[in-house]
């Protein structure tokens, strides 16, 4: 579509000049040559940014192809703004079936924003997102989800000097103003918090993790590789379990744990997944990924030709000093026990005195809602500082 005229009706939108109308057009991913402008456009977005990391490119064309596990149950459309034929910026507009059956509320995504600092590019993504998520029935639009509220998800709106983790987005400073001026509320605030690896913790967490294993109701285990289609249900289960009634989630299927279980047989060691066991029931889990992204970042998003060299070769040599706690809950049922607090800094402890943990200067504990003060309390009485935030916006579609 060509876009013309002036921006889209939004509160706080405003006519766009002629010039920059006329010269901005949005097209849909059609063919192996749109994916590719819309998985490579960072590549400029970013190229003046010395804390951004190029992703890795077979990861995000997988990620935005329908052989990923996200497509099984979401419909979604892919859009690229040309301005005299060189790529701008691009958005993603997504359908998730299984959010639609939980909340019935009529609610559509948007994710995948990046676009230089131009309100025309902005309207004209948005504008596009918005049009084909009401042609679909949608009321009401929420992003960014990246591609799924289970994924990478919000703009990023403070931190911008810290690089990005392994599997998690960067952006602009302009971003933020430019979603707000069309019409864009916030909807809800995320936050990682920086965790000194090597820091002591505290006595309270210590005495609680150790009177626990004392009563000899808690084990605290790592994960068993031998038998990593059990555990990742295990992981699966307990992740449904404790965040069931978390704003806006959606489960994970069958099928996005499998590819979970790819990336903890290669990339995980079995020490940096724990499980602890109350009585023999498993009743929380953490996740800790290690961060890539200071193995990858002069790859310059190529594992060809000898990108893959390169990293096994790291892999192999030198582990990364940072990690990223992607994956913690504890069921629901021990959220008012007495045993909560100790089922989690156990899970803490075990990793912080594991052999892989050699190395290991720094944690990022993301994302955590806002409002999700138990665990914000958690992230305080172990040091962290909050040091990113990021944003998840709103608008109606009337």
């Amino acid at each position: 579509m060509t876009v013309a005229g002036t921006a889209p009706a939004a509160t706080g939108g405003a006519p766009r000049s002629a010039r920059n109308a006329a010269a901005v057009e949005v097209k849909p991913v059609a063919s192996r040559r749109d994916l590719k402008a819309f998985v490579e456009l960072p590549f400029a977005i970013y190229a003046d940014d010395p804390a951004w990391v190029p992703p890795l490119l077979a990861e995000q064309r997988h990620n935005f192809s329908p052989k990923s596990a996200f497509f099984q149950h979401a419909q979604v459309r892919m859009f690229v703004a040309y301005r005299d034929g060189t790529p701008v910026g691009r958005i993603a507009a997504q359908i998730d079936d299984l959010r639609t059956e939980r909340y019935a509320d009529a609610t559509g995504h948007f994710g995948a924003l990046e676009a230089i600092d131009d309100p025309a590019v902005f309207a004209a993504l948005l504008g596009a997102a918005e049009e084909w998520l009401r042609a679909q029935g949608m009321k009401r639009v929420i992003g960014p989800f990246n591609l799924s509220i289970n994924g990478d998800i919000g703009i990023l709106i403070d931190g911008f000097e810290h690089p990005p983790m392994f599997l998690t987005g960067h952006g602009r400073p302009y971003y933020d103003p430019q979603v707000a001026a069309l019409g864009y509320h916030k909807a809800k605030d995320v936050v990682a918090y920086h965790l000194d690896a090597s820091g002591t913790p505290p006595k309270t967490m210590v005495e609680a993790a150790r009177r626990a294993r004392d009563a000899a109701r808690v084990r605290i285990r790592c994960l068993d590789k031998s038998r990593l289609a059990a555990e990742t249900k295990l992981i699966s289960d307990v992740f449904c379990d404790a965040w069931a009634d978390n704003w806006g989630f959606v489960p994970f299927t069958q099928a996005e744990f499998a590819e979970l279980a790819g990336a903890l047989k290669y990339l995980v060691p079995k020490d940096f997944v724990q499980f602890a066991e109350v009585d023999g029931e498993t009743a929380a889990m953490l996740v800790i990924v290690p961060n890539l992204n200071e193995l990858i970042g002069d790859l310059r998003g190529k594992l060809l030709p000898f990108g893959w060299a390169k990293l096994l070769w790291r892999l192999k040599m030198r582990r990364p000093h940072s990690a990223r706690v992607a994956l913690m809950g504890v069921r629901q049922k021990f959220h008012t026990s007495s045993l909560a607090m100790a089922l989690v800094f156990g899970l803490i402890e075990a990793v912080r005195v594991s052999p892989s943990r050699e190395g290991l200067q720094y944690l990022e504990m993301g994302w955590v809602l806002e409002d999700n003060f138990p665990l914000l309390r958690v992230m305080r009485l172990l040091g962290g500082r909050q040091y990113k935030t990021y944003r998840v916006y709103e608008k109606p579609l009337p």
